[in-house]
């Protein structure tokens, strides 16, 4: 096989295994949000024992562009596709974190603490899956239209954050024997909203890819 040939397979490789990540996040997120309004302790054991893959999925990507990048010496947009699989594969692994935090706030109100889960949680879990599927389909076919939109969803994920967070704060004051599991909820609103802020780097490192230039979308 031609070397150029060669070259470009492992470069899409790389690609693979990020979205693959990037699925397996989006995965943990649900299977993280499921566990809370459930209390589904058990699933949430499974979110925290999984995240140790997708740490070894990063680290892989990591090393396999690292790799590429010392033994072909790429340069423009060949370089600029690994430093984006890089950066986005961290950002990844970051969200899965915060699912794994998720998962770690279900297991600390445990099976039994006959609290109603806020209903926002889902609806910023369900802005975050558009996200990340809008940021797989950007980053497979290098559109930046696609990318910007990331950050117009991410506005709406603070603003619903905000919200749930005056909304529980008041539930604070009215329920104070409850304190403790009301700021489990808030913890999880925020691990939720960090998805968002996540992606929007990853919008920003689409938009390097494609443009050559960085980018804020926080501005």
């Amino acid at each position: 096989m031609p070397a150029r040939e060669l070259f470009d397979l492992e470069l899409e490789e790389v690609r693979d295994k990020v979205i693959e990540l990037a699925k397996a996040a989006r995965e943990q997120l649900e299977h993280s949000v499921d566990a809370l309004y459930k209390a589904d302790v058990e699933l949430a054991q499974k979110v925290i024992e999984a995240d140790t893959q997708l740490d070894e999925l990063d680290l892989m990507i990591n090393e396999s562009a690292i790799l590429l990048i010392a033994k072909q010496q790429p340069v423009a947009t060949d370089l600029r596709k690994l430093i984006v699989a890089i950066r986005t594969s961290t950002d990844l692994e970051r969200m899965a974190d915060n699912a794994k935090n998720i998962a770690r706030s279900a297991l600390h109100l445990g099976s039994d603490h006959q609290l109603t889960i806020h209903e926002a949680l889902a609806d910023m879990r369900d802005v975050a899956f558009k996200m990340i599927d809008l940021a797989i389909e950007a980053y497979k076919e290098e559109d930046i239209q696609l990318a910007k939109k990331l950050s117009e969803l991410d506005d709406l994920i603070d603003r619903m954050f905000a919200q749930v967070l005056e909304e529980l704060l008041h539930m604070s004051a009215t329920n104070p024997q409850k304190i403790q599991l009301i700021m489990q909820m808030a913890f999880s609103a925020r691990y939720i909203e960090r998805f968002g802020d996540h992606l929007t780097n990853i919008a920003e490192s689409i938009m390097y890819l494609v443009k050559g230039e960085n980018y804020d979308l926080n501005e």
